[in-house]
């Protein structure tokens, strides 16, 4: 896994940049994460850092989380996160924030969907319906045979039909960040993240980068900024 954080879904924008183009976002709070425990191949058999957001009353927490917080001298949190092979050296103790990402990076979000309670055919699966006239009477809004009548004579494994929406586990691959204000530990990432406002997202590096695609300190017009500095 490469460099990732624990954080919530503020709400969206939009931003205009120096050419004045005008961008939607998503504003999310990154931070401060604690690390509460860094794992290693002779220790746990693989590397892993924990991370830890949003800091909760102890008296909130329970109490095997409460006593492996407190093992790693590590403050009670709501929010606790495995990254594998974390790319970023850090210790227990240390905290970090929206500075691990820069604009022009890729990144992944996951977040749980808005939960949208039992919906019907068309609104869940977007189905036409029935016909609004011509003796078409209590059919309006429903899916129609579901089946069959001699052979097989069942409904067929994953039949769509109403039921429970959303509130479900989501990846969206490939959105980029557009700003980094560190001061504040908040990114701004152009599209949408799943989510209501105020729920829990990860935000890690993107698995499927463009191609071209470079680090922040590679990019042509970094480069010359470090070599002017230099002279």
């Amino acid at each position: 896994m490469p460099l990732g954080l624990l954080g919530k879904k503020l709400g969206q924008t939009q931003v205009y940049d120096a050419k004045g183009v005008l961008t939607p976002v998503t504003v999310v709070l990154a931070g401060p994460n604690r690390v509460l425990q860094c794992k290693t191949d002779k220790t746990d058999g693989y590397n892993a850092v924990q991370l830890g957001f949003d800091d909760q009353k102890e008296r909130r927490v329970t109490k095997p989380l409460l006593g492996h917080l407190k093992k790693f001298n590590g403050p009670a949190v709501k929010r606790v996160k495995e990254f594998r092979d974390f790319s970023k050296e850090v210790k227990p103790g240390e905290a970090v924030g929206a500075g691990l990402f820069a604009p022009g990076d890729y990144v992944d979000a996951i977040g749980v969907t808005k939960g949208r309670g039992f919906e019907g055919v068309v609104g869940r699966h977007a189905f036409r319906g029935g016909d609004a006239t011509h003796g078409a009477k209590g059919w309006h809004r429903r899916s129609g045979a579901i089946g069959q009548r001699l052979f097989p004579g069942t409904v067929m494994r994953g039949m769509r039909m109403p039921g429970h929406m959303g509130q479900v586990k989501r990846t969206v691959q490939n959105l980029q960040v557009v700003a980094v204000r560190e001061a504040e530990n908040v990114l701004l990432i152009k599209g949408a993240i799943p989510g209501a406002e105020g729920d829990y997202v990860v935000i890690r590096e993107a698995k499927k980068r463009p191609k071209g695609w470079r680090p922040h300190a590679e990019r042509p017009e970094n480069v010359k900024k470090s070599e002017g500095k230099k002279k």
